[in-house]
Protein backbone atom coordinates (compact mmCIF):
# COMPACT_ATOMS: atom_id res chain seq x y z
CA UNK A 1 0.00 0.00 0.00
CA UNK A 2 1.03 3.49 -0.32
CA UNK A 3 2.09 5.99 2.58
CA UNK A 4 3.52 9.28 2.61
CA UNK A 5 6.43 9.00 5.15
CA UNK A 6 9.46 11.58 6.34
CA UNK A 7 13.25 10.07 6.40
CA UNK A 8 14.98 12.33 9.06
CA UNK A 9 18.52 10.95 9.02
CA UNK A 10 18.26 11.33 4.73
CA UNK A 11 16.32 14.61 5.03
CA UNK A 12 13.83 13.54 2.21
CA UNK A 13 10.25 12.74 1.99
CA UNK A 14 9.09 10.16 -0.40
CA UNK A 15 5.95 7.77 -1.33
CA UNK A 16 6.62 4.31 -0.53
CA UNK A 17 5.08 1.42 -0.66
CA UNK A 18 4.41 -0.73 2.59
CA UNK A 19 2.70 -3.94 3.87
CA UNK A 20 -0.65 -4.13 4.23
CA UNK A 21 -1.75 -3.85 8.14
CA UNK A 22 -3.44 -7.20 9.87
CA UNK A 23 -4.56 -7.58 13.27
CA UNK A 24 -2.63 -8.99 16.17
CA UNK A 25 -5.08 -8.51 18.85
CA UNK A 26 -8.92 -9.11 19.08
CA UNK A 27 -9.41 -5.53 20.00
CA UNK A 28 -8.34 -4.35 17.42
CA UNK A 29 -9.86 -2.58 14.21
CA UNK A 30 -8.07 -2.73 10.44
CA UNK A 31 -9.40 0.77 8.70
CA UNK A 32 -9.43 2.16 5.29
CA UNK A 33 -8.43 5.60 5.20
CA UNK A 34 -10.62 7.99 3.36
CA UNK A 35 -8.99 11.37 3.83
CA UNK A 36 -6.11 12.85 5.53
CA UNK A 37 -6.02 16.85 6.30
CA UNK A 38 -2.74 18.68 5.29
CA UNK A 39 -2.12 21.08 8.18
CA UNK A 40 1.38 23.05 9.25
CA UNK A 41 2.56 20.42 11.84
CA UNK A 42 3.03 17.89 8.67
CA UNK A 43 4.27 20.81 6.56
CA UNK A 44 6.87 21.48 9.70
CA UNK A 45 7.81 17.81 9.68
CA UNK A 46 8.61 17.67 6.30
CA UNK A 47 10.94 20.63 6.53
CA UNK A 48 12.41 18.30 9.37
CA UNK A 49 11.60 21.10 12.36
CA UNK A 50 10.74 17.77 14.31
CA UNK A 51 9.13 14.21 14.15
CA UNK A 52 10.52 11.12 15.25
CA UNK A 53 10.40 7.46 13.55
CA UNK A 54 9.26 4.57 15.36
CA UNK A 55 12.07 2.79 17.51
CA UNK A 56 14.03 1.17 14.99
CA UNK A 57 12.59 2.77 12.08
CA UNK A 58 14.35 5.17 9.91
CA UNK A 59 11.14 6.88 8.56
CA UNK A 60 7.95 7.74 9.81
CA UNK A 61 4.55 7.69 8.05
CA UNK A 62 3.07 11.15 8.96
CA UNK A 63 -1.02 12.46 8.77
CA UNK A 64 -2.36 12.81 12.16
CA UNK A 65 -6.13 14.69 10.62
CA UNK A 66 -7.73 11.54 9.25
CA UNK A 67 -11.19 9.79 8.12
CA UNK A 68 -11.42 6.07 7.94
CA UNK A 69 -14.25 3.17 7.26
CA UNK A 70 -13.89 0.10 9.27
CA UNK A 71 -13.01 -3.12 6.89
CA UNK A 72 -12.14 -5.58 9.55
CA UNK A 73 -12.10 -5.80 13.72
CA UNK A 74 -11.50 -7.99 16.48
CA UNK A 75 -13.28 -10.76 18.28
CA UNK A 76 -13.34 -8.17 21.29
CA UNK A 77 -14.20 -5.09 19.20
CA UNK A 78 -17.39 -3.46 20.30
CA UNK A 79 -17.22 0.03 19.72
CA UNK A 80 -17.00 -0.26 15.96
CA UNK A 81 -18.33 -2.20 13.60
CA UNK A 82 -17.43 -2.99 9.82
CA UNK A 83 -18.84 -0.13 7.73
CA UNK A 84 -18.78 2.22 10.23
CA UNK A 85 -16.85 5.77 9.58
CA UNK A 86 -14.45 6.81 12.41
CA UNK A 87 -11.83 9.59 13.36
CA UNK A 88 -8.63 8.01 14.95
CA UNK A 89 -7.43 9.76 18.26
CA UNK A 90 -3.46 11.03 17.34
CA UNK A 91 -1.74 10.88 20.97
CA UNK A 92 -0.96 7.52 22.88
CA UNK A 93 -0.28 7.02 26.63
CA UNK A 94 3.29 6.75 28.13
CA UNK A 95 4.14 4.08 30.48
CA UNK A 96 5.30 5.38 32.67
CA UNK A 97 3.26 3.74 35.90
CA UNK A 98 3.02 7.06 38.19
CA UNK A 99 1.59 9.08 35.12
CA UNK A 100 -2.10 9.44 36.82
CA UNK A 101 -2.98 11.11 33.07
CA UNK A 102 -1.74 8.37 30.99
CA UNK A 103 -3.47 5.71 33.13
CA UNK A 104 -6.93 7.39 33.24
CA UNK A 105 -6.91 7.64 29.50
CA UNK A 106 -6.19 11.44 29.74
CA UNK A 107 -2.86 11.24 27.79
CA UNK A 108 -3.19 14.47 26.63
CA UNK A 109 -2.39 15.86 29.80
CA UNK A 110 0.17 13.17 30.21
CA UNK A 111 2.79 14.59 32.75
CA UNK A 112 6.40 12.99 31.29
CA UNK A 113 6.38 13.90 28.35
CA UNK A 114 6.80 10.13 27.00
CA UNK A 115 4.06 9.81 25.30
CA UNK A 116 3.26 8.97 21.35
CA UNK A 117 1.91 10.66 18.71
CA UNK A 118 0.76 9.25 15.71
CA UNK A 119 2.17 10.89 12.69
CA UNK A 120 4.36 12.98 14.81
CA UNK A 121 6.43 11.42 17.34
CA UNK A 122 7.72 7.43 17.52
CA UNK A 123 4.27 5.83 16.18
CA UNK A 124 3.32 6.33 12.27
CA UNK A 125 0.50 8.02 10.87
CA UNK A 126 -2.60 7.68 9.04
CA UNK A 127 -1.17 9.56 5.18
CA UNK A 128 -1.55 5.85 4.00
CA UNK A 129 -4.17 3.55 2.71
CA UNK A 130 -4.73 1.28 5.60
CA UNK A 131 -4.17 1.22 9.49
CA UNK A 132 -5.10 -1.27 12.32
CA UNK A 133 -5.55 0.64 15.54
CA UNK A 134 -7.26 -0.57 18.98
CA UNK A 135 -10.97 -0.12 19.34
CA UNK A 136 -10.50 2.67 22.11
CA UNK A 137 -8.69 5.64 20.15
CA UNK A 138 -11.72 5.03 17.41
CA UNK A 139 -14.83 7.58 17.32
CA UNK A 140 -17.92 6.68 15.30
CA UNK A 141 -18.93 9.32 12.61
CA UNK A 142 -21.97 9.45 11.09
CA UNK A 143 -22.10 8.48 7.50
CA UNK A 144 -23.83 11.84 6.41
CA UNK A 145 -20.51 13.30 7.47
CA UNK A 146 -18.69 11.69 5.20
CA UNK A 147 -17.39 15.01 3.37
CA UNK A 148 -16.75 16.99 5.92
CA UNK A 149 -15.56 14.25 8.94
CA UNK A 150 -11.54 15.14 8.41
CA UNK A 151 -12.50 18.12 10.12
CA UNK A 152 -13.05 16.81 13.21
CA UNK A 153 -9.67 16.11 14.89
CA UNK A 154 -8.76 19.95 14.04
CA UNK A 155 -11.80 20.81 15.48
CA UNK A 156 -11.29 18.73 18.94
CA UNK A 157 -8.46 21.77 19.97
CA UNK A 158 -10.89 24.17 20.30
CA UNK A 159 -13.33 21.64 21.77
CA UNK A 160 -10.55 20.58 24.36
CA UNK A 161 -10.58 24.73 25.09
CA UNK A 162 -14.14 25.40 25.17
CA UNK A 163 -14.26 22.35 27.96
CA UNK A 164 -11.78 24.04 30.09
CA UNK A 165 -12.86 27.12 29.81
CA UNK A 166 -16.14 25.81 30.91
CA UNK A 167 -14.77 24.09 34.13
CA UNK A 168 -12.81 26.94 34.94
CA UNK A 169 -15.38 29.71 34.51
CA UNK A 170 -17.59 27.82 37.13
CA UNK A 171 -14.91 29.28 39.74
CA UNK A 172 -17.15 32.66 38.98
CA UNK A 173 -20.87 34.01 38.11
CA UNK A 174 -19.84 33.69 34.46
CA UNK A 175 -24.10 33.68 33.34
CA UNK A 176 -24.61 35.53 30.45
CA UNK A 177 -25.50 38.90 30.85
CA UNK A 178 -28.21 39.49 28.78
CA UNK A 179 -30.39 36.16 28.63
CA UNK A 180 -30.78 35.36 32.41
CA UNK A 181 -30.55 31.38 33.19
CA UNK A 182 -27.87 30.94 30.27
CA UNK A 183 -25.10 29.04 31.79
CA UNK A 184 -21.15 28.98 31.36
CA UNK A 185 -20.95 32.92 30.02
CA UNK A 186 -22.78 32.26 26.48
CA UNK A 187 -23.18 35.23 24.65
CA UNK A 188 -20.30 36.94 25.59
CA UNK A 189 -17.59 38.60 23.51
CA UNK A 190 -14.59 36.17 21.85
CA UNK A 191 -12.04 36.93 19.38
CA UNK A 192 -10.41 34.52 17.48
CA UNK A 193 -6.85 35.07 16.47
CA UNK A 194 -6.06 33.90 12.91
CA UNK A 195 -8.00 32.70 9.95
CA UNK A 196 -6.77 29.32 9.46
CA UNK A 197 -8.55 25.91 9.78
CA UNK A 198 -8.20 26.17 13.23
CA UNK A 199 -9.13 29.55 13.70
CA UNK A 200 -12.33 29.05 11.66
CA UNK A 201 -13.39 25.72 13.44
CA UNK A 202 -12.91 27.12 16.54
CA UNK A 203 -14.74 30.52 15.10
CA UNK A 204 -17.68 28.38 14.23
CA UNK A 205 -17.72 26.68 17.79
CA UNK A 206 -17.94 30.08 19.53
CA UNK A 207 -21.01 31.15 17.19
CA UNK A 208 -22.47 27.86 18.63
CA UNK A 209 -22.49 28.39 21.93
CA UNK A 210 -23.88 32.28 20.98
CA UNK A 211 -20.12 33.94 21.66
CA UNK A 212 -20.26 37.42 19.64
CA UNK A 213 -17.19 36.46 17.75
CA UNK A 214 -14.54 38.76 15.64
CA UNK A 215 -11.71 37.17 13.73
CA UNK A 216 -8.85 38.73 13.61
CA UNK A 217 -6.58 37.96 10.17
CA UNK A 218 -3.91 39.43 8.59
CA UNK A 219 -5.81 39.70 5.26
CA UNK A 220 -7.95 42.38 4.34
CA UNK A 221 -11.82 42.29 2.86
CA UNK A 222 -13.20 41.20 0.97
CA UNK A 223 -11.40 37.46 0.56
CA UNK A 224 -12.96 34.06 0.88
CA UNK A 225 -12.41 33.23 5.14
CA UNK A 226 -13.78 36.86 5.73
CA UNK A 227 -16.68 36.15 3.31
CA UNK A 228 -16.97 32.77 5.45
CA UNK A 229 -17.11 34.59 8.74
CA UNK A 230 -19.90 36.32 7.63
CA UNK A 231 -21.73 33.72 6.65
CA UNK A 232 -21.45 32.12 10.00
CA UNK A 233 -22.74 35.05 11.93
CA UNK A 234 -19.11 36.44 13.48
CA UNK A 235 -17.22 39.67 11.93
CA UNK A 236 -13.92 39.91 10.43
CA UNK A 237 -11.29 42.51 11.19
CA UNK A 238 -7.92 42.87 9.36
CA UNK A 239 -4.78 43.69 11.28
CA UNK A 240 -4.08 45.79 8.60
CA UNK A 241 -7.28 47.80 9.24
CA UNK A 242 -7.15 47.85 13.03
CA UNK A 243 -5.30 47.26 16.12
CA UNK A 244 -6.27 45.13 19.29
CA UNK A 245 -6.31 47.85 21.61
CA UNK A 246 -8.78 49.20 19.07
CA UNK A 247 -11.20 46.63 18.55
CA UNK A 248 -11.43 46.51 22.48
CA UNK A 249 -11.77 50.35 22.31
CA UNK A 250 -14.78 50.05 19.57
CA UNK A 251 -16.74 47.10 21.36
CA UNK A 252 -15.78 46.86 24.89
CA UNK A 253 -13.90 44.66 26.89
CA UNK A 254 -12.75 41.02 25.79
CA UNK A 255 -14.14 38.18 27.40
CA UNK A 256 -12.37 35.19 25.51
CA UNK A 257 -9.30 35.28 23.38
CA UNK A 258 -8.96 32.44 21.12
CA UNK A 259 -5.42 32.40 19.88
CA UNK A 260 -4.69 29.71 17.04
CA UNK A 261 -2.09 31.66 14.61
CA UNK A 262 1.01 31.30 16.52
CA UNK A 263 2.22 34.43 16.81
CA UNK A 264 3.46 35.62 19.62
CA UNK A 265 3.84 39.42 19.08
CA UNK A 266 -0.08 39.90 18.60
CA UNK A 267 -1.22 37.71 21.00
CA UNK A 268 0.68 39.20 23.88
CA UNK A 269 -0.90 42.43 22.11
CA UNK A 270 -4.60 41.37 22.25
CA UNK A 271 -3.90 40.36 25.83
CA UNK A 272 -3.96 43.81 26.71
CA UNK A 273 -7.50 44.23 25.33
CA UNK A 274 -8.73 41.14 27.98
CA UNK A 275 -11.99 42.40 30.35
CA UNK A 276 -12.39 41.17 33.65
CA UNK A 277 -12.77 37.75 34.45
CA UNK A 278 -11.85 36.88 30.75
CA UNK A 279 -9.74 33.54 29.34
CA UNK A 280 -7.06 33.66 26.80
CA UNK A 281 -6.42 30.80 25.54
CA UNK A 282 -2.71 29.64 23.34
CA UNK A 283 -3.40 26.71 20.80
CA UNK A 284 -0.24 27.92 18.40
CA UNK A 285 3.39 27.15 18.35
CA UNK A 286 5.29 30.23 16.89
CA UNK A 287 8.80 29.28 15.17
CA UNK A 288 12.04 29.98 16.49
CA UNK A 289 12.11 33.87 15.86
CA UNK A 290 13.75 36.51 17.55
CA UNK A 291 12.25 37.99 20.87
CA UNK A 292 9.54 40.90 21.33
CA UNK A 293 9.34 43.84 24.02
CA UNK A 294 6.26 42.66 26.39
CA UNK A 295 5.42 45.38 29.22
CA UNK A 296 5.15 42.50 31.32
CA UNK A 297 4.23 44.93 34.07
CA UNK A 298 1.05 45.58 32.60
CA UNK A 299 0.20 42.23 32.11
CA UNK A 300 0.84 41.14 35.16
CA UNK A 301 -1.58 44.14 37.26
CA UNK A 302 -4.17 43.14 34.71
CA UNK A 303 -3.94 39.76 34.97
CA UNK A 304 -4.29 39.55 39.37
CA UNK A 305 -6.50 42.83 39.07
CA UNK A 306 -8.66 41.54 36.85
CA UNK A 307 -9.03 37.58 37.67
CA UNK A 308 -7.88 37.06 34.05
CA UNK A 309 -6.55 33.65 33.01
CA UNK A 310 -4.24 32.11 30.35
CA UNK A 311 -3.43 28.83 29.19
CA UNK A 312 -2.38 26.32 26.84
CA UNK A 313 -4.08 23.35 25.32
CA UNK A 314 -2.56 20.45 23.04
CA UNK A 315 -3.99 17.66 21.65
CA UNK A 316 -7.09 16.35 22.67
CA UNK A 317 -8.94 13.45 24.33
CA UNK A 318 -12.16 11.77 23.58
CA UNK A 319 -14.63 14.12 25.26
CA UNK A 320 -13.27 16.80 22.83
CA UNK A 321 -13.40 13.81 20.07
CA UNK A 322 -16.75 13.73 20.82
CA UNK A 323 -17.95 17.16 20.88
CA UNK A 324 -16.32 18.01 17.43
CA UNK A 325 -18.01 15.02 16.22
CA UNK A 326 -21.82 16.38 17.34
CA UNK A 327 -20.48 19.85 16.71
CA UNK A 328 -19.33 19.11 12.95
CA UNK A 329 -22.72 18.06 12.76
CA UNK A 330 -24.62 20.93 14.33
CA UNK A 331 -22.44 22.89 11.59
CA UNK A 332 -23.34 21.18 8.94
CA UNK A 333 -26.88 21.38 9.60
CA UNK A 334 -26.37 25.57 10.40
CA UNK A 335 -24.35 26.46 7.63
CA UNK A 336 -23.67 23.42 5.30
CA UNK A 337 -22.05 25.76 2.97
CA UNK A 338 -19.27 27.74 5.36
CA UNK A 339 -18.67 24.14 6.55
CA UNK A 340 -17.80 22.30 3.58
CA UNK A 341 -15.90 25.91 2.33
CA UNK A 342 -13.26 24.55 4.64
CA UNK A 343 -11.86 21.94 2.42
CA UNK A 344 -10.61 23.67 -0.68
CA UNK A 345 -9.04 20.95 -2.29
CA UNK A 346 -9.08 17.16 -2.32
CA UNK A 347 -6.20 15.60 -4.04
CA UNK A 348 -4.97 12.19 -4.87
CA UNK A 349 -1.49 10.99 -2.57
CA UNK A 350 0.93 11.41 -5.32
CA UNK A 351 0.30 15.24 -5.46
CA UNK A 352 1.90 14.90 -1.53
CA UNK A 353 4.67 17.17 -2.52
CA UNK A 354 3.42 19.97 -3.70
CA UNK A 355 1.13 20.27 -0.74
CA UNK A 356 3.62 19.59 1.78
CA UNK A 357 6.82 20.91 0.10
CA UNK A 358 4.98 23.39 -2.08
CA UNK A 359 3.31 26.97 -1.31
CA UNK A 360 0.71 26.37 1.23
CA UNK A 361 -2.75 27.85 -0.58
CA UNK A 362 -6.31 27.31 0.27
CA UNK A 363 -7.72 26.57 3.38
CA UNK A 364 -7.53 23.06 4.39
CA UNK A 365 -6.23 21.03 1.55
CA UNK A 366 -7.33 17.02 1.96
CA UNK A 367 -5.19 13.70 0.57
CA UNK A 368 -7.63 11.44 -0.75
CA UNK A 369 -7.27 7.67 -0.28
CA UNK A 370 -10.79 6.16 -1.74
CA UNK A 371 -14.05 8.04 -2.81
Amino acid sequence: MKAVAVFPSQREVKLVDLALPTLTSPTQARIRILDVGVCGTDREICAFDYGTPPAGADQLVIGHEALGEVVEVGPRVTRVKVGDLVVPMVRRPCEVPSCTACRADRQDFCFTGEFRERGIREQNGFMTEEIVEEERYLNPVPRELRDVGVLVEPLTIAEKALIQIWQMQERLPWQCPHKPGKDHGHCRRAVVLGAGPVGLLGAMALRANEFETIVYSREVAPNPKADLVESIGASYVSAEKESPVEIAKRLGPIDLVYEAAGASSIAFEMMQSLGPNSAFVFTGVPGRRGPIEVDTDRLMRSLVLNNQLVFGTVNAGRDAFEAAIRDVERFSKSWPQALRSLITGRFPVERYRDLLLGRPSGIKNVITFAS
